[in-house]
């Protein structure tokens, strides 16, 4: 890997990324079989978004409180060794690391992860689909992109209520596309369409036996993928990953 940058960005998907548990599914699997069972059995027809919203109403309808949810995405499985890679990687003092999670989750989920895991200060900016508690101890979730208004208009197959790759592409007209190095961390189908954006200096990390790596191996050529690939399957292989960064 080239040593030679002083200003680097590293961007996180959070499912089975930078966490190892899918948050939507693991907070129905530990509070409600039942509604595991409705997104199992409705995911081909429901948009998955509104689909884990109106999940999320029956849960509340059948007593689960906000604190039951919370400790549920308490306890989700987030290895140590990739808190280590991010807090380690944020630290050095001899590159200027920016960390952007762009995640299909929700901004619930994600910031009482990072609040319990004491990371909340280690992410620069988060980009997912928008959710708030209200007053009664619903969680409310609805899509980044409303589906009332303009619909995105990706070609590689994002899902509807968002598209990363734009996303990404916004978040560098924001901050300035000025960074070195741009590593993307990833593994689902739908983190294909972001690292297409990225060029030949840049780096994908990419978890084994998922989506991702299907989609490469399938569309990658074809597609005129540049970015340099390295796979891992642990977080401590991302940790290593990570030292190579610096070292």
């Amino acid at each position: 890997m080239s040593l030679s940058v002083s200003r680097q960005l590293v961007v996180f998907d959070f499912d089975w990324s930078l966490v190892d548990q899918d948050t939507d599914r693991y907070v129905f699997e530990v509070l409600s079989p039942a509604l595991r069972r409705k997104l199992k059995d409705l995911k081909s027809s429901v948009q998955w978004t509104d689909l884990v919203a109106l999940c999320l109403e029956d849960l509340h309808s059948q007593g689960f409180t906000r604190q039951q949810i919370e400790h549920a995405l308490q306890i989700l499985p987030f290895h140590p060794a990739m808190i280590r890679a991010v807090t380690g990687l944020k630290a050095a003092t001899h590159v200027d690391t920016t960390f952007f999670c762009l995640s299909n989750s929700n901004a619930v989920f994600i910031s009482t992860i990072l609040n319990h895991k004491g990371l909340q200060n280690q992410f620069d900016e988060i980009v997912t689909n928008p959710a708030e508690w209200d007053a009664s101890g619903l969680l409310k979730l609805r899509r980044r992109v409303d589906p009332t208004g303009p619909q995105h208009k990706c070609q590689v197959g994002c899902s509807p209520n968002m598209c990363k790759g734009d996303e990404l592409d916004d978040f560098l007209k924001r901050r300035g596309p000025d960074y070195e190095r741009i590593t993307y961390i990833g593994d689902g189908s739908n983190d294909f369409c972001p690292i297409l954006r990225l060029r030949s200096q840049d780096y994908a990390f990419v978890r084994r036996g998922r989506g991702l790596e299907e989609r490469i191996q399938k569309e990658g050529e074809a597609k005129g993928l540049k970015v340099q690939l390295r796979y891992w399957g642990g977080a401590w292989e991302v940790e290593e990953l990570f030292t190579k960064l610096l070292h």
